[in-house]
């Protein structure tokens, strides 16, 4: 490890930040609190993915060299005691950031610390990740940009409320990007559906009657007269009849939705999914 820069002009050593991650949340710290004299203007050094003894005694040397302060995040107790042990005894400033909040919550917690350094991130990650599909799925709902097809990890393909979009929009919050596309048989499907692997397709299809239902539902809902061709029989059972004709050309999986809950639908596309990602 190379030597850290000294004292500056002005007598200021440097903060050192030692994480067994990425080393954000000490650095936040730190900044926050150097902050608070002559504008913060500290030399501050990250040492990430520390997680051996080695690494520790390096940098304690670093430190007592260069008069810096350390500041550090570690979930390993060993390498936590380490660094207090070996600043105490040579008189560096040390700041333990980590190792008091997990005690403190173990003792109210009935399971104990996984001690894994960096799940922190990996949670934030899993969130972001989450988002990301969401907004997929916001920008891909209802055939709008086509060209993004590809880059779903699904496509779900069937008629006019056959819950399409709430079925995409539970996909993404399980990280799943979705696209929906409705088949209509006076439209064409845009050309960039035939180059989506077929394993990605689900066509969802439901009985005609309870199509009915729900379509005669919903024309109440948005204040129009039943006798709308949307809701008659012959039209909803012409209207599946293409999409399954549709389904049959692409090859993709069909899903029955009749009275099934949004949660089980996608949970069948998960497993479908998941039996497509499984090592053949």
């Amino acid at each position: 490890m190379e030597p850290g820069p000294g004292t500056d002009q002005r007598g200021m050593g440097p903060i050192f930040i030692v994480s067994d991650s990425i080393g954000e949340t000490a650095e936040l710290v730190a900044r926050a609190a150097a902050s608070q004299f002559d504008s913060g203007r500290f030399e501050v050094h990250r040492f990430p993915f520390v997680n051996d003894a080695p690494s520790v005694k390096a940098i304690i040397d670093q430190a007592a060299a260069s008069r810096a302060a350390i500041v550090y995040t570690l979930v390993q107790p060993q390498l936590r005691a380490m660094v207090s042990d070996a600043s105490r005894a040579l008189g560096i400033p040390a700041v333990d950031i980590m190792g008091p909040v997990i005690e403190a919550i173990g003792r109210i917690s009935e399971v104990p610390p996984r001690l894994e350094p960096g799940l922190s991130r990996r949670l934030d990650e899993e969130y972001f990740r989450r988002v990301e599909a969401v907004e997929f799925a916001v920008k891909h709902d209802d055939g709008k940009d086509p060209r993004g097809l590809l880059a779903a990890d699904c496509v779900l393909l069937g008629i006019s409320r056959v819950s399409k979009t709430p079925v995409s929009m539970y996909l993404a919050h399980r990280k799943i990007k979705a696209a929906n596309l409705p088949l209509v048989p006076e439209l064409e499907p845009p050309a960039e559906l035939a180059a989506v692997p077929a394993f990605r397709l689900v066509g969802l299809t439901a009985e005609p009657q309870y199509i009915l239902e729900i379509r005669r539902q919903r024309l109440k809902v948005i204040g129009l007269k039943p006798g709308s061709e949307y809701a008659e029989l012959d039209r909803i059972i012409r209207e599946l009849d293409y999409a399954n004709s549709v389904f049959r050309s692409l090859g993709s999986h069909v899903i029955d939705i009749t009275r099934m809950a949004v949660e089980e639908t996608a949970s069948r596309i998960l497993e479908l999914l998941r039996q497509e990602e499984a090592p053949r």
